[in-house]
């Protein structure tokens, strides 16, 4: 039997009640490191969207990628209130991740 993998979809914010992205990954804190680090071209890097502020484990990319698409089609102030509910202060998660002992795997499938 294969190795089980965890996906992840994840907001990344400008500042709080700033500019918000979307996005799935298999690899949070790569995925997180790259938006960070303006290693990914396009909207993030553009907007300096890079502090994690929320995300969620999944068990399939199947499951993972329908919340990404339905929380896309939300309204901000919805996705502003997801992301109250765990995140009152709008703490970058990233820090504390790489504290907690995360890792890169480099095997990341996010966009």
């Amino acid at each position: 039997m294969g190795i089980e993998r965890i996906y992840f979809v994840y907001l990344l914010a400008s500042r709080p009640f700033g500019t918000l992205y979307v996005g799935v990954t298999n690899d949070l804190i790569a995925r997180s490191y790259d938006h960070r680090t303006g290693a990914i071209p396009g909207f993030t890097k553009k907007y300096g969207v890079h502090r994690l502020v929320w995300f969620e484990q999944h068990s399939s990319i199947e499951t993972a990628m329908l919340r990404e698409k339905r929380i896309k089609r939300w309204r901000r102030e919805w996705k502003f209130n997801l992301i109250e509910n765990t995140n009152r202060h709008w703490e970058d998660y990233y820090p504390r991740l790489l504290e907690a002992g995360w890792f890169a795997v480099r095997d990341s499938v996010g966009r």
